[in-house]
């Protein structure tokens, strides 16, 4: 039996903080493999456009070609509709089934946990790996209170502080600002060859319409 982290995200775009992460999870846990598990639509943001899956697969799989060790799951893109992490790992547990199952999340996550589909059985499918940022405090009994088949099955991972996030840099790009080091390079020419993150030619026309008028 292996041991495989589940790290799943929206991924738009991937990032270093992404892949520091999960590589430090993976030494801390003595995991086998992590696989990358992109959604297709999260339940979460069903109302905020995201860039569509092939462009976040193809960012992952640039961003991860160099480690062995991280691979990429299809699981959620694949299907229609909102995908809930109960429903992936109930397939991932068909497609490895002598693995052991351990699902990275953050300390955020895991407070919002009780919120989720069917919370308990996420908890039973797999291993809760939290990753924990300095400073921070997880009231676990709280969790517990809600999830109880959560209880023996946390394990808090102490990370660095990354202060990088997506949404920052799709701000950045939209803004023509610099995202070189928060992505890998590969990444970067990526995004600006497909342009991605860029408002459209017709909203940035109409704002400088907008501008000359004083509005």
């Amino acid at each position: 039996m292996g041991r495989l982290g589940i790290f799943g995200g929206t991924f738009d775009p991937v990032h270093h903080g992404h892949l520091i992460v999960a590589e430090v999870m993976m030494e801390e846990l003595s995991l086998d493999r992590v696989l990358f598990l992109p959604a297709g639509q999260p339940p979460h943001k069903l109302g905020r456009p995201i860039t569509a899956a092939f462009h976040r697969l193809t960012m992952l799989q640039l961003a991860i070609q160099g480690n062995p060790r991280f691979g990429l799951s299809f699981v959620d893109v694949e299907r229609p509709g909102p995908c809930y992490t109960v429903e992936s790992l109930a397939i991932l547990q068909q497609e490895y089934p002598g693995d052991e199952l351990v699902f990275l999340m953050g300390e955020d996550s895991l407070r919002d946990l009780p919120t989720w589909r069917e919370p308990n059985r996420i908890a039973e499918q797999a291993v809760l790996a939290v990753a924990l940022r300095p400073n921070v405090e997880v009231d676990l009994e709280a969790v517990f209170a809600h999830v109880p088949a959560a209880r023996d099955r946390v394990v808090l991972v102490p990370v660095p502080l990354i202060q990088i996030a997506a949404s920052d840099i799709r701000r950045r790009v939209a803004e023509g600002r610099t995202i070189r080091y928060q992505v890998p390079q590969a990444v970067e020419e990526y995004i600006y060859h497909h342009g991605l993150y860029r408002p459209a030619p017709a909203a940035a026309g109409n704002e400088r319409v907008r501008e000359a008028q004083g509005v």
